[in-house]
C-alpha cells in the first residue's frame, strides 16, 4: 500500500489543485441556472433541479427505494452492477447534461421517477422533461417545446413503451439512442450498454421493498461507490479497461455527492480525506488506462480503504448536510439571505 501511495506523492500538490478545480466546477459550475434563488445558495448540486416551492429538505433527505430484482445468474449480476454504476454517473452522458451534473438517476431517482424534477428550458410542469430539446441534444432537437412526464422505470410493465423482453434488442437500442443522441454522449463500451439494459430490465414493481422510501445517508452513498469499484474490478478481470474506467468514474461521482454535504467549517479534515480518496481513484483510472499491472491490486484494495474512510466520515456525519436538521438549518439560512 505504501508503495502505491509513494507513486502519486510527487504529484499530490498539483493533483490536489486540479481536483479542487474540478470539484468546484462540478459543484458550482452548471449550465442550469438554479430554478430559484434558494437553490443557488445550497451546496448540493441536485437542489438545482428541484421544482420551485417543493420541500427541498424532504427531497434532499430521502428518495424512493430501489425496486431491483435479484439477478438469476452470476453473469446477469455482473451486467446489472455495471449498468447500475453507469446509471449513477454524469460521465455516461455528454454535452450540456454531463456538464450540469445530470445522470440517469437525476430523472429516475432510485430507478423510479422524479415528480419534482424541474430543469430550466427542459421541463414544463414539475416531473416532466422534453427529450427532443436542443438544450441537451444536437441530434434530436426539434425546436418544439413538448415536455413529457418522466416514466417510472420500476412501474407496471404495461405502462412502459419499450419492451423489456431480453430476447429482443429494443431496450438496448432505445438506451443507446438516449445516451448518444438525446444527451450527446460518446459511444460507451458494449458491456456498459448491455449493463444498462440489464439494470433497467431488473427494475420491477414486484421487487420493491416494503418501505417505499429510504433515507439518503453518507453510508448508502459510499456503499454505491464501493459497488461501483467492485464492478470496476470485475471489468478489469475481464480485460475491459474502458468499462473499468467508467466504473471508477461512478465511484468518484459518489465521493463528490458526499463532499458537497460536508461543508461545515469544522469538517475540513473530512473534506481533505475525500479529496485524497478522489485523487487515489483518479490515479487508479490512470493505471487502468495505461494497462499497469498494479491496477488490479489497487482496485481490489479500494473497498477496504472505503470502509476506513466511512468510519472517519461517520464520526461527524451529524454535522453534515446528510443530517436533516442540519439541512433544514441550511435552508433556513438560505431563505434569510434571500429575504
Amino acid at each position: 500500500m505504501d508503495r502505491h501511495r509513494a507513486r502519486i506523492t510527487g504529484t499530490r500538490i498539483v493533483g490536489a489543485r486540479i481536483a479542487a478545480v474540478l470539484l468546484a466546477c462540478s459543484l458550482l459550475g452548471s449550465v442550469a441556472a438554479p430554478t430559484d434563488a434558494l437553490a443557488a445558495t445550497l451546496p448540493i448540486r441536485s437542489a438545482r433541479w428541484i421544482a420551485p416551492g417543493a420541500n427541498k429538505v424532504k427531497l434532499l433527505s430521502e428518495k424512493p427505494s430501489e425496486c431491483l430484482a435479484k439477478p438469476a445468474t452470476q453473469e446477469l449480476a455482473y451486467q446489472v452492477e455495471i449498468g447500475r454504476a453507469a446509471f449513477n454517473t454524469p460521465l455516461l452522458l455528454g454535452g450540456q447534461a454531463s456538464r450540469a451534473g445530470l445522470q440517469c438517476e437525476s430523472c429516475h431517482r432510485g430507478g423510479r421517477t422524479n415528480r419534482e424534477f424541474f430543469f430550466p428550458h427542459v421541463s414544463g410542469r414539475p416531473g416532466t422533461a422534453d427529450v427532443t430539446t436542443s438544450v441537451f441534444s444536437s441530434h434530436r432537437g426539434d425546436g418544439i417545446d413538448n415536455p413529457k412526464p418522466i416514466p417510472d422505470l420500476s412501474g407496471p410493465r404495461e405502462l412502459l413503451k419499450v419492451s423489456r423482453d431480453p430476447r429482443k434488442p429494443d431496450l438496448r437500442n432505445f438506451i443507446h439512442g438516449l445516451v448518444t443522441e438525446e444527451f450527446d454522449g460518446a459511444e460507451s463500451p458494449r458491456a456498459v450498454m448491455d449493463g444498462l439494459a440489464a439494470y433497467v430490465r431488473s427494475l420491477r414493481p414486484d421487487a420493491c421493498p416494503p418501505d417505499p422510501i429510504q433515507p439518503i445517508r453518507m453510508e448508502s452513498v459510499m456503499a454505491d461507490a464501493t459497488r461501483a469499484m467492485h464492478a470496476a474490478e470485475a471489468a478489469a478481470v475481464r480485460k475491459d479497461g474502458a468499462t473499468a474506467i467508467l466504473m471508477v468514474a461512478s465511484a468518484r461521482t459518489q465521493l463528490g455527492l458526499i463532499y458537497e454535504r460536508y461543508q461545515a467549517p469544522s469538517l475540513s479534515a473530512e473534506r481533505v480525506a475525500l479529496r485524497d480518496a478522489d485523487l487515489d481513484l483518479a490515479s487508479i483510472q490512470n493505471d487502468v488506462r495505461k494497462g499497469d499491472a498494479g491496477a488490479a491490486m489497487r482496485l481490489a484494495l479500494w473497498p477496504g480503504q472505503a470502509a476506513t474512510l466511512t468510519g472517519k466520515l461517520q464520526a461527524h456525519e451529524d454535522k453534515s448536510l446528510f443530517n436533516p436538521r442540519q439541512l433544514a438549518a441550511a435552508v433556513r439560512r438560505a431563505r434569510a439571505r434571500k429575504s
